[in-house]
């Protein structure tokens, strides 16, 4: 089998067909197996499963269905580890099951995979409704190729949205699968992450090749802000700072604050000042820890960004400045991924 469709299904009755739907009518001519894995769902989900098994088959689509019928459902990082377990392929393409591919998906990631064997391969995608994450959806779309390795830190989370993941098998098995904690735990995160850790490159297709929709039932509304901040700081602090002897963090105010509180002691030791464009924050002059429990209690010095000393994290948001930080960026003439780093 040359390519598994991976198909966690979790009370996605609403959404199931148009998603199935996509898939028979994939341009990819080459052999295609979809595994489903049924999380326990309660609605008709299971029911449209078995419909649309007799009608891929005679597609020629080999159809592979899981799943259980315990009290709870498992998660999605269970589902997807057994969907995966169960399937054949030499190629993974994930899919969730309240999304739908483009027709051209298979064929196209397929080709990027074989030329990027160790790389996890996105594609640009549109989300349903149009008008939804705007911000993360144009980051997403628009990062250049150096960008999806430096830009992995920041809150939007991974620099390829999952629901567009293409990977040879290898690829995961190397990795490990997916966290099975459940509910709350976010399991594309800490599989994107440990990629990278172990040499695994990404590449994206920019060709918009996936609908990738937003409703209140999504998994990704039950993670905690918090749970992803620790973990792409911990990232941020053993793939980045443990190289560095000194650092600027770029914002004095409540999310560079936040981030210095939350570094390590080591770390927060290497914090040579805090930058800013603010002259209110500036005319303090210092930053006191007040929470710290060392005597004296450390300063870090606030300065104009023009006067602080590379490298820098960046503690501000993205395309909220109206381009103020950008330009300032520019000004400096720095090289993302040596001289800075997003933690935004």
């Amino acid at each position: 089998m040359k390519v598994s469709i991976i198909l966690p299904v979790y009370n996605a009755g609403e959404w199931l067909d148009e998603c199935l739907q996509s898939i028979q009518q994939q341009k990819y001519q080459g052999k295609l197996e979809v595994s489903a894995f049924n999380d326990s769902s309660t609605d008709d989900s299971g029911g449209i499963l078995s419909k649309w098994q007799a009608v891929l088959e005679r597609r020629g689509i080999t159809v592979t269905i899981g799943g259980h019928s315990a009290k709870n459902p498992n998660g999605v990082g269970f589902a997807k580890n057994q969907a995966v377990r169960q399937s054949s392929g030499e190629y993974l393409c994930f899919l969730d099951a309240d999304d739908v591919m483009d027709s051209r998906r298979v064929e196209q990631q397929l080709c990027a995979a074989e030329c990027y064997p160790d790389a996890i391969i996105g594609s640009q995608f549109r989300r349903e409704p149009a008008d939804s994450t705007e911000r993360f959806t144009r980051w997403c779309n628009t990062l250049t190729p150096a960008q999806l390795h430096t830009q992995i830190y920041t809150s939007h989370g991974p620099s390829l949205a999952m629901p567009t993941w293409f990977c040879a098998r290898s690829v995961f098995d190397r990795v490990g699968g997916f966290d099975e904690s459940g509910k709350g735990t976010p399991e594309d995160l800490i599989f994107f992450l440990k990629h990278l850790s172990l040499g695994g490159q990404l590449h994206r297709v920019d060709e918009c090749l996936m609908m990738y929709r937003y409703h209140p039932q999504a998994t990704t509304h039950s993670i905690h802000r918090d749970t992803i901040w620790e973990i792409r700081l911990h990232a941020l602090e053993e793939r980045v700072l443990s190289g560095w002897s000194q650092f600027t963090i770029w914002s004095a105010g409540k999310q560079g604050k936040k981030f210095y509180r939350s570094l390590s002691e080591e770390n927060q030791k290497k914090v040579s000042a805090f930058c800013d464009v603010d002259a209110k924050k500036i005319e303090k002059g210092v930053y006191i820890y007040e929470e710290s429990k060392a005597i004296p209690k450390p300063r870090i010095p606030i300065v104009h960004f023009s006067a602080a000393n590379p490298p820098f994290i960046i503690c501000v948001k993205l395309d909220l400045t109206g381009g103020g930080l950008e330009a300032n960026l520019s000004s400096l003439n720095l090289t993302e991924g040596e001289d800075y780093y997003h933690f935004s």
